[in-house]
């Protein structure tokens, strides 16, 4: 039986990501199956090249969104660098509070619409 992981480049993510941000939320795409037949792409073994990866953490506050990317990014230059790691990262970061008013307009917006289809 093999303990290597069939994902060890989402794994890493997560793990430095957690480490380090110590996220309340974290959740990981993996999109490279999308992105496989590009030119780019081609020859590469790997396929874990494309991410989403949306952070709530703590460790945001007060950091407008370059910040927030150059920590991600800094946590991730490893596996950026490697050849065949990170080809493209998407990132969504936010913390706690910018999540709650999220998730509050989206409640306020599904009633807005249950309202007016119900008209």
């Amino acid at each position: 039986m093999s303990t290597s992981s069939s994902t060890p480049m989402e794994d890493a993510l997560r793990v430095k990501i957690t480490e380090a941000l110590k996220p309340s939320s974290l959740i990981v795409q993996n999109d490279s199956h999308m992105h496989a037949h590009h030119k780019a792409m081609q020859g590469s073994t790997s396929r874990e090249t494309h991410f989403r990866v949306e952070i709530t953490s703590e460790a945001f506050q007060s950091k407008m969104q370059p910040a927030r990317h150059r920590m991600v990014y800094a946590l991730l230059k490893e596996e950026m660098e490697r050849v065949g790691g990170i080809h493209a990262l998407q990132l969504r970061t936010r913390t706690p509070e910018e999540e709650e008013r999220q998730l509050a307009r989206e409640q306020a917006d599904k009633a807005t619409t249950r309202a007016e289809i119900e008209k």
